[in-house]
C-alpha cells in the first residue's frame, strides 16, 4: 500500500529512522552447551577434519605420483560409472544420517539437552551432531595414518586399533598394548578367583565374612611380613600358637621361621605343618629349649632316627608328644625312647606312621607309661587285636583314640575292644573309635553299661550297628549330656538295594530322636554325616518349634536325603547360639534363608547361602 500524497505545498514526509538489526539467537542445544564447557567448537572440529582428510587425499597422491593424474587425452567418465559413483554416495550420506541420529538420540545428549531445556534450535543439534560425526571418523582402510604413539606412518586396515588418545596404532604397538591389557586383565582375574577362595576359606575355618576385630587384623599383618619379624616378643602362647597356624595353612613355616617359635624357657612347641623343615631344624628344637615339655610336630617327615637318637641323649623330659608323618623312626628307637622316656609320658599321638609302631610297642606302653593319660594310634598298619589288647592293661587312660587299617573282623577282634571298655571304660572321658566296619551292637551295649564319664563319643564308618543298638544306648544311659557325638557313615551300604534297609542298619530315627534327648541340652558338636536313614519327620521332631538346644554350635547333616529347606529352618530357629550348618549333598536345600552370624556351607546350588537379617534377627528364621 503507498503513503498518502502530501497536501499541495507540503513537502513529503521524511521517512522513519531504520532500527539496527538484533540478532536474535534461541537457545543453544545441549550438545553445543556439552562441546562449549569443554572448550570445544564445532566450526572448529569441521575444519580440522577437512583439513586432515585433504591432507590425506595430498598424502595419496604423492605416493601415486603423477601415473594416477588424469591425462589430458583420457576419455570422459562413462555413464555407468557416474551412476555408481552416485549410488556409493546415496549410501555413504544414508549411513552418516543413521550415525548422526545415533548420536542425538544417545543417552547423554538426551540428558544433556533436558537439562539445558533446548527443544528448540534442532539445526544447531544437527550441526553439533555431525560435527561429533566427523571428528570421531577414523581414516579409512588403505588410507595413511600416523602411530599416535611411535608416530611411524602405516596403512590403516580394517584391524588398525584406536589408542588411547583416539588415535590409530601400528601394528608393532597395538600388539604392545594387546599384551600390556591381557596381563591386566589376568591378573584381575587371579585376584578376583583369590578373593573367593579366600572367602570360602574363612568360611570353612568358620570366620564370617566381615568386619574383624584389631586382634586378627595383627596377627594377620605379623604373618604377612614374618620375614621382617626378629622375634614374638612378650605374646601369650596363645597369640602364638594363631600365628603358627596361620603360618603353616600358607605354607610359610621355613627353617628360618621356626627360630620365631623357639623361645628359650618355653614349655611347649608347636608345628603345624613341618613338611619344610629338616632333621637339623628338629635338632635345634631340643638345642634352643632344653625347657620343652610338650611338642606337636605335624608333618614331621624328618623327625626320624637320627633326631630320636639326640634326643634320647638330652634331659629333655616329654609329657605329651605328638608327631604326625614321622614314619621313620624304626621299631628299635620306639623301644628305647618308650624304655627311657615313657616314665613321664602322660599323652602319646602317633598319627600316619605306616608300618612302624605296632603291637611290640603298645606292650612297650603298657609297661614303661605308668603316667599316660592319653593314647592315640591313627592310620596305622601294623596294630592287630592283639596290641590292642595291650591298652587294657593301661588302667589310667582318660582318652582314647583308635583308628586302624587292619580291621577287627573276626570275633577275636571284636572281643579285644569289648575287653578295653569292659575294663577301663569307667574311667573314660573321651572314646574315639573310628573306621569299625564290623563291630555289633556288643559294642553299644557294653559302652551303655561300663562308660559313665564319657563328655565325648566318637563312633564312625560302621556298617552293622542298628538303629535300635543306638536307642538301646541312649535310653536310661547313667553317662551324664555329651558334650560331642559324632557318628558319620553309621548306616546301610548294599549296593544292589541301597534305599531298602529291612533290619534298620546304622543311625535312625528312634535312635537320632533318643540321642538328642538325652544329650541335647549340652551338645556343642553333632555330626550325623551320611546318616541317611533319619527321617525327615524325626528332624521335624527333634528341631521343633518348642525345643531350644542352646549350646549347639556345629552340626553336620551332610548327606542325609530327608533334608530340605524348611528342616534348616527348624534347625536355625531351636539353635540360637549355632555358628556352622554343613548340608553337602542335601539337594531339598534350596532357598534356605540364612540368619545373620550363621554360616550355610554346602549348599548344592549355584547362588550359595543367602544372608538375611540384622544383629537383632541373629538365631531366628526369616
Amino acid at each position: 500500500m503507498n503513503p498518502p500524497n502530501p497536501p499541495n505545498g507540503m513537502p513529503p514526509p521524511a521517512a522513519p529512522p531504520q532500527r539496527p538489526a538484533r540478532q536474535i539467537r534461541g537457545p543453544q542445544s545441549a550438545l553445543t552447551d556439552f562441546l562449549a564447557s569443554q572448550g570445544i567448537n564445532a566450526n572448529q572440529i569441521r575444519q580440522d577434519a577437512d583439513a586432515r582428510r585433504a591432507a590425506a587425499r595430498a598424502s595419496m597422491q604423492t605416493a601415486g605420483g603423477d601415473d594416477d593424474a588424469p591425462s589430458p587425452d583420457a576419455e570422459p567418465e562413462t555413464a555407468p560409472a557416474r551412476k555408481e559413483t552416485k549410488a556409493q554416495a546415496a549410501k555413504r550420506k544414508k549411513e552418516e544420517e543413521k550415525a548422526i541420529a545415533k548420536i542425538k538420540a544417545s543417552k547423554q545428549f538426551q540428558r544433556r539437552r533436558k537439562q539445558y531445556g533446548s527443544d528448540d534450535d534442532m539445526t544447531d543439534e544437527d550441526e553439533a551432531a555431525r560435527a561429533v560425526f566427523e571428528e570421531s571418523m577414523a581414516p579409512l582402510p588403505g588410507q595413511m595414518e600416523n602411530c599416535e604413539v611411535c608416530e611411524k606412518r602405516f596403512s590403516v586396515t580394517a584391524y588398525s586399533r584406536a589408542g588411547p588418545d583416539g588415535g590409530l596404532l601400528c601394528p608393532k604397538c597395538s600388539k604392545d598394548l594387546d599384551k600390556e591389557e591381557g596381563s591386566a586383565k589376568k591378573k584381575r582375574k587371579l585376584a578376583a578367583g583369590r578373593q573367593r577362595r579366600q572367602l570360602q576359606s574363612n568360611l570353612l575355618d568358620g570366620i564370617y565374612p566381615g568386619a574383624k576385630d584389631l586382634m586378627t587384623l595383627c596377627i594377620e599383618t605379623l604373618a604377612k611380613n614374618v620375614q621382617n619379624a626378629n622375634s614374638l616378643g612378650d605374646l601369650s602362647d596363645e597369640l602364638v600358637d594363631k600365628i603358627a597356624a596361620i603360618l603353616s595353612k600358607k605354607r610359610l613355616m621355613t627353617p628360618e621361621t621356626l627360630y620365631l617359635f623357639l623361645r628359650p624357657g618355653s614349655d611347649t612347641v608347636t608345628v603345624y605343618d613341618a613338611a619344610k623343615l629338616s632333621s637339623d631344624d628338629f635338632i635345634r628344637i631340643f638345642q634352643i629349649v632344653p625347657t620343652v615339655k610338650h611338642i606337636r610336630l605335624r608333618n614331621a617327615i624328618q623327625f626320624k632316627n637320627k633326631v630320636m637318637d639326640h634326643l634320647l641323649g638330652t634331659t629333655v623330659k616329654l609329657q605329651t608328644l605328638s608327631l604326625h608323618g614321622a614314619n621313620l623312626i624304626d621299631d628299635e628307637r620306639w623301644n628305647q625312647f618308650l624304655t627311657e622316656k615313657g616314665s613321664h609320658l602322660q599323652a602319646l599321638k602317633v598319627y600316619h606312621t605306616d608300618g612302624h609302631f605296632g603291637d611290640e610297642q603298645l606292650e612297650m606302653v603298657a609297661k614303661h607309661c605308668p603316667n599316660l593319660r592319653r593314647l592315640k594310634v591313627c592310620h596305622n598298619q601294623k596294630v592287630t587285636e592283639a596290641g590292642v589288647r595291650h591298652i587294657a592293661k593301661m588302667g589310667n587312660l582318660t582318652h582314647l583314640s583308635l583308628e586302624l587299617y587292619k580291621q577287627l573282623t573276626d570275633m577275636e577282634g571284636e572281643m579285644s575292644c569289648l575287653e578295653i571298655i569292659d575294663t577301663i571304660g569307667g574311667g573314660l572321658r573321651t572314646l574315639s573309635l573310628a573306621t569299625i566296619h564290623d563291630l555289633s551292637d556288643a559294642l553299644l551295649e557294653i559302652i551303655h553299661e561300663s562308660c559313665q564319664n564319657l563328655s565325648k563319643l566318637r563312633l564312625t564308618d560302621n556298617s552293622s550297628f542298628t538303629d535300635n543298638g543306638f536307642a538301646k544306648l541312649f535310653t536310661g544311659w547313667l553317662n551324664p549330656p555329651l558334650v560331642y557325638l559324632d557318628l558319620h557313615k553309621c548306616r546301610h551300604i548294599d549296593a544292589a538295594e541301597p534305599r531298602e534297609n529291612p533290619n534298620n542298619i546304622g543311625l535312625g530315627s528312634a535312635g537320632f530322636e533318643t540321642l538328642m534327648a538325652h544329650s541335647g541340652a549340652t551338645l556343642k558338636h553333632l555330626n550325623v554325616h551320611s546318616c541317611r536313614h533319619i527321617s525327615r519327620e524325626a528332624f521335624e521332631h527333634v528341631f521343633a518349634e518348642n525345643k531350644t538346644y542352646p549350646e549347639m554350635q556345629e552340626i553336620d547333616i551332610s548327606f542325609c536325603q530327608s533334608v530340605n529347606d524348611f528342616v534348616v529352618g527348624c534347625i536355625f530357629r531351636s539353635c540360637p547360639n549355632l555358628k556352622t550348618l554343613k548340608v553337602f549333598g542335601n539337594f531339598g536345600v534350596k532357598e534356605a534363608r540364612v540368619p545373620k552370624g550363621k554360616i550355610l556351607i554346602g549348599v548344592p546350588n549355584a547362588l550359595g547361602m543367602q544372608i538375611e537379617g540384622t544383629a537383632e534377627d541373629e538365631g531366628r528364621v526369616i
